[in-house]
């Protein structure tokens, strides 16, 4: 008979380094609660993928080598490595009751006031460029890089903020898909190329979410506690309606690369609600 011996290397390897601070405390003299965290950390390996979340919109994700025999070139950031994080939350009772001109009210109205609010800011997601050709006689279909053969000008910032590459249909203008070279292999008689995995970031990430609360007691026990809380909270998600852009379009022979053609997270969203707490 045969026999066959399958041997499972395990090749693969990651870390993460971070330096996490955060600050809280109370302002004094009826001032907010304020909790504030920063984040500067990397995560490196040699194969990942994000599947759903904002980072990932408008890019194609691949979680294998484009050389199967070679996977030290694939280090790199993780596909969820989030440079540069900071997140801000503030929580602040009104105190309606003790302004002049809202004293006539009934406290029933001007008390239970809160406001809370909770803002994000994070750098970019990572992404990969591919050349979208097959261009040796090995790998997976899909996974081969490009070299690099000039530095594209990345910004949101200008006019047009779709074009994240900055030159539109030129955008591959940046890259050189190395295929019927001397030494190539495969159909395409081409070799790997030399860009990295991850080489790239996507724009910003900003998030600004507000909720005002009021908390409206009614009902007595025998104690004389109060029975039940009336809770009235309106939500705004995305407060100021900013447009998150999402990654552009990364393989190089294909329909619009270097653009960006969808946003990551939602636009403004505004939730009223009702809840009784007893």
């Amino acid at each position: 008979g045969f026999g066959f011996e399958n041997e499972i290397t395990a090749t693969a390897h990651s870390n993460y380094h971070a330096l996490q601070t955060s600050l809280s405390g109370t302002i004094p003299h009826g001032g907010p609660g304020i909790q504030a965290s920063y984040t500067w950390g990397k995560s490196i390996d040699d194969t990942s993928q994000v599947i759903g979340g904002t980072g990932s919109t408008g890019a194609v994700a691949q979680g294998f080598p484009q050389n199967p025999y070679d996977t030290h070139p694939e280090r790199g950031p993780s596909s969820f490595d989030v440079a540069h994080g900071f997140g801000l939350s503030v929580a602040q009772d009104m105190h309606l009751e003790s302004v002049n001109f809202l004293r006539p009210i009934s406290r029933k109205v001007t008390d239970g006031w809160e406001l809370l609010s909770i803002s994000s800011m994070s750098t970019g997601s990572p992404f990969t460029i591919f050349s979208g050709v097959q261009q040796t006689g090995a790998g997976s279909n899909g996974v081969d890089r490009p070299d690099q053969i000039a530095k594209p000008n990345l910004s949101t910032s200008r006019k047009v903020r779709e074009d994240y590459f900055g030159q539109g249909a030129n955008n591959a203008a940046f890259f050189y898909i190395p295929i019927h070279v001397p030494g190539g292999t495969g159909r395409n008689q081409g070799r790997f190329g030399t860009l990295g995995r991850n080489t790239f970031r996507g724009p910003a990430y900003y998030n600004f979410d507000f909720a005002l609360i009021k908390d409206t007691p009614f009902g007595r026990r025998k104690s004389g506690a109060e029975r039940i809380d009336l809770q009235f909270r309106s939500e705004f998600f995305n407060l100021f309606n900013i447009v998150n852009m999402g990654l552009p379009a990364n393989i190089v022979t294909g329909s619009g690369f270097g653009e960006i053609s969808r946003t990551a997270g939602s636009s403004r969203q505004i939730q009223l609600s009702l809840k009784l707490i007893y």
